[in-house]
Parts: C-alpha cells; structure tokens; sequence
C-alpha cells in the first residue's frame, strides 16, 4: 500500500472513530474468530453466529477475515459485523452459494438444506475474483437518540470499508439483506449501490425465504471511500473557502443481517 493511500485510511478512520466515541461506543477490531465465537456465545437474545464466521465451522483467521465490535459505556456489547476474503476466481458467486448454501441458510428457516438453493439476482453470475463476504450485522437498538439514529450504522460500516478494501482490494463485496430491510432501502446505509431481490427455494420450489443480495464492485467501493474534495484538500494541507451545507437526510445489513 502506497503511503499516501495508508495516510487517507488512518485520517479517516480516525475521525470515524471519534464520532463513535462521541456516541458512547468504543470499537474494537480483531482476527482471532475463537474470541468472536466467545462474544457471540453470550448473546443469549440472537440466534447462532453464522457458519461462515464460526471456527467450529469454518476456517477463518487472519489471512481471511476479521470482525469489528461495539462496547458501550459499561462495555457491554451492542455492535458486531464481520467480513470474510473469499476466493472464486474460477467460479461465480451462483456457483459458490450452490456449493456451501449450509453456511449461508438462516437456520430453521428450510425443511431441507440440502435442497435449498438462492437464486434470482442477475448478479450472482458475473460477482467472481477476490470476493468480500459481509455478515453478522447488528446494533442494538436504543429508541431515539440511541445510536442508530445518530448514524452509527453508517460509520460502523465505513469502518469495515475502509480496512477491508485498504487490506485487500477486493473485486467485489457482497451481503444479504431481509425482504423487509431492503425494501426501505437499508442497503445504502451500508454504503452498497446495488439491491437484487432474491429467494430461497426449497425442495419443493416454495419460498422458505426472501432476502436481497445487495453488492458492490471495485469502482463503487472506490467512489464510496473517496474523501469529499473539501477532506480531500484538507488532508493535504490546502486552505479552503467557506462551504454551506444542507441539512443531512435522515434516513439501518442483517446478521447477516441485521446486516
């Protein structure tokens, strides 16, 4: 990595992570999955980690992932996400999720695993290369002006973002989204641009499931991390004039999702 592009990652993060702390949440990012297992394990109140980020299930360290988490005041754990480097180079996304569809089926949700395929998004034919996998998303909600409302998921997604693609460079990242979510367009406070509709089927064709593939490329991942020019130029030390701003927009992936 060259040292400027280290330089823009530190600078942001940096200031992403003191909006955090103003929110009262303090970030912790790791690769040791047996720790992560251990944090999930005393979540009582939500379902089982994934298979995909799961040691007892999955390989994963270092060389292939690493998880972010949220402690609160009283450092009790209100955030996790986690992000696996998958390698389909010679394969499609379609042809990998027909392969290891046990790690991604919400559990209980099919009669038969072995029978259940998703399918539907265009996108799952041409998503191939060095492929980021997004998952285990959750914050805990907090009524108004907890920090959902304060724009925590975006800023914890920017973080994932932001060590992810300066890490690895992925061609494409991808997660899953309930129906419900990403029919209100939850997939943009994540950062993704692009939201396909698709289905699981299971062994009779029934729907067991709904949830969208939401995805982004390389140059969507690039545009979504590129500093706005007044950043841009401040990072390189040049004055710039007054600005004005509009008020923001005020707008939350499941566990994948809840990313």
């Amino acid at each position: 990595m060259l040292p400027y592009s280290l330089f823009k990652i530190v600078t942001s993060l940096s200031d992403i992570l003191r909006q955090l702390e103003a929110m009262g949440i303090r970030v912790e990012v790791g690769d040791d999955f047996a720790k992560y297992r251990a944090y999930r394990s005393k979540q009582l109140d939500r379902g089982a980690i994934y298979p995909m980020f799961d040691v007892a299930s999955s390989y994963i360290d270092r060389t292939n992932g690493f998880w972010i988490c949220g402690f609160d005041s009283d450092d009790e754990l209100i955030h996790t996400q986690a992000v696996r480097l998958l390698d389909l180079s010679d394969v499609s996304l379609a042809a990998h999720l027909n392969d290891h569809r046990h790690k991604y089926i919400t559990p209980d949700t099919t009669p038969d695993p072995d029978l259940t395929f998703y399918s539907g998004p265009e996108a799952l034919d041409t998503i191939t290369g060095q492929v980021c996998y997004q998952g285990d998303f959750w914050l805990r909600a907090n009524g108004l002006g907890g920090p959902r409302s304060q724009g925590a998921t975006e800023l914890l997604s920017r973080v994932l973002f932001e060590i992810m693609v300066g890490a690895w460079n992925p061609s494409f990242v991808f997660a899953f989204v309930p129906k419900r979510l990403g029919a209100k367009g939850a997939h943009l406070r994540y950062g993704y641009t692009h939201c396909e509709l698709g289905r699981w089927l299971g062994p009779d064709q029934q729907v067991t499931e709904e949830e969208y593939l939401i995805w982004m490329g390389a140059k969507d991942m690039a545009n979504m991390l590129a500093p706005a020019p007044e950043n841009r130029h401040r990072a390189l030390g040049v004055a710039t004039g007054p600005t004005t701003t509009s008020p923001d927009a005020k707008g939350h992936l499941n566990a994948r999702a809840n990313v």
